[in-house]
């Protein structure tokens, strides 16, 4: 086996942990927006529920 056969090998398993490193992190990153704009959601429902609840009471 010859060198530039060696280094292309770890050349490739390199980039491949290197890749899954950074698509982990970006679905990550991505889920956790994803997350954050259904708890925005839902609070700006529970929020309006809310106050149309009290509303109610009140009149």
């Amino acid at each position: 086996m010859n060198r530039g056969l060696l280094w292309t090998i770890l050349g490739v398993i390199a980039a491949i942990v290197i890749a899954w490193f950074i698509v982990d992190i970006a679905l990550k990153a991505v889920f956790f927006i994803a997350k954050l704009a259904v708890v925005a959601v839902v609070a700006l429902i529970v929020f309006l529920l809310l106050r149309w609840v009290f509303r109610r009471r009140d009149a």
